[in-house]
């Protein structure tokens, strides 16, 4: 009889790397928000996946930086966690990338005592000879890393690296229910999705600024009605998020609301409103309640 595998695999790297695209191509849903700015993840996310013989549990943490203010140096603590209880570490680079924003986690992936996978991401964009040179590079800084080329955007030897983390998993029990796709609650994804839009939609500091609190969620038979409160730091930024006689909230509502059908496969009803909560990226009270608890 075959022995049950399960652990965590922890995916670290600098920002926009494609850390979330990687991690929602091998739970095969949208658990991680993705776009193509910086500091998109702000928590650590864990997905789960589920074999008859194995559980891999993964974890997205935001991308390494060096904090400039308190919440972000929340964000690096959830990094430092993702450390502490991996079975497997994926450290993602992309074609051209010399080393991470912070020399101590580079150090502790180089003195790592669990397998590390360096996974060289976006190799769909690179000639080969570029891509050989990229591989020596990374075999001269991490010796006793495992290195794989992927393309997580083409879902290019994703599955590959994927049955590879299986190998390498120690033979243990589930750590979740089989039937659980993640640690996070409902509530969490209704924030994300809304948060996805403002980055997507809105510039400069604006997105950096915004956290959204989802103050109701009732679930019927055939639909889920929801209420969400975009908070910003400044009056100015109240008036931008707003838009003309409301137009840009819409939008952001509109999008956000499709995604959310998606995602729950119900009807939804999504009400949003804008408030101002000042300098909670530097208020440790406001940090903890959105979620940021550092240790």
């Amino acid at each position: 009889m075959q022995k049950h595998k399960a652990g965590f695999v922890n995916i670290i790297g600098n920002p926009n790397v494609g850390k979330s695209t990687l991690m929602n191509a091998f739970i095969g849903e949208k658990l991680s928000i993705i776009t193509s700015k910086a500091q998109t993840t702000r928590h650590r996310i864990l997905g789960i996946v589920n074999g008859d013989d194995f559980q891999v549990v993964l974890s997205d943490t935001p991308g390494i930086i060096k904090p400039a203010y308190e919440l972000q140096a929340s964000m690096m603590d959830f990094v430092k966690s993702a450390f502490e209880d991996a079975d497997v570490l994926l450290y993602m680079v992309e074609i051209g990338e010399k080393a991470l924003k912070d020399e101590n986690f580079f150090q502790k992936i180089k003195n790592s005592k669990i397998p590390v996978l360096l996974l060289l991401n976006k190799i769909d964009t690179s000639e080969q000879e570029i891509l050989e040179s990229q591989v020596q590079y990374w075999q001269e800084q991490l010796p006793t890393a495992e290195i794989h080329m992927i393309s997580a955007l083409q879902n290019f030897n994703v599955k590959g690296v994927f049955d590879r983390i299986i190998e390498l998993l120690p033979e243990a029990a589930p750590y979740y229910p089989k039937d659980q796709l993640t640690d996070k609650p409902e509530r969490f994804f209704v924030n994300e999705t809304i948060r996805e839009k403002i980055l997507k939609h809105y510039k400069k500091e604006i997105p950096y600024s915004v956290e959204i609190e989802t103050e109701e969620f009732f679930e019927d038979d055939d639909i889920i009605r929801m209420r969400a409160v975009i908070m910003v730091e400044r009056d100015s930024q109240k008036g931008i998020i707003i838009g003309h006689k409301g137009s840009a909230l819409k939008r952001v509502g509109v999008e956000a609301r499709k995604d959310l059908e998606k995602f729950f496969d119900k009807q939804v009803h999504l009400e949003l409103y804008v408030k101002v909560n000042k300098n909670w990226r530097n208020n440790a009270n406001q940090l903890k309640r959105f979620g940021y608890q550092k240790k």
